[in-house]
């Protein structure tokens, strides 16, 4: 089994997002329909009143973390997860920076880069699990 896909066994994870990651909504999603504990933090300029606005007001035990923000905002939220305790982290798709996997691999925090949570995470007939199979194809699964 990939990386990939058994980040997903775990029982819960603080989703990071700013609102401009579409997949994340969908991703918070997924997952509570599959019974995992979620914890949103919403860092946008708008955050919704419910949802916690800090990495700081997470909990701590929690398993791991998914961080759907502009590339300019990974690397501070690594640094807030690991002081959370969080050890594993995926940064969304086409947001990791060089300088946020340096920081992972300096707090010795795993952590996913380079792929879209929800071409693993998705099930059914629908454009991320086409995008996974195109990604097999590719060999860039």
């Amino acid at each position: 089994m990939l990386e990939q896909e058994s980040f997903w066994e775990n029982s819960s994870f603080a989703i990071i997002t700013d609102k401009t990651k579409p997949a994340m909504k969908l991703t918070i999603d997924e997952l509570a329909r599959r019974g995992k504990k979620v914890y949103v933090v919403d860092l946008s300029d708008s955050p919704d009143k419910e949802i916690m606005q800090s990495i700081s007001d997470l909990p701590q035990d929690i398993d791991c973390a998914i961080i759907g923000l502009k590339r300019e905002n990974t690397e501070n939220a690594i640094v807030e997860l690991k002081k959370k305790g969080i050890k594993k982290c995926w940064i969304h798709w086409r947001t990791e920076t060089i300088q946020a996997k340096k920081k992972c691999a300096e707090l010795q925090m795993k952590c996913i880069f380079g792929k879209c949570p929800m071409m693993y995470l998705s099930h059914g007939f629908n454009i991320h699990t086409m995008h996974g199979s195109l990604a097999k194809l590719l060999g860039k699964y």
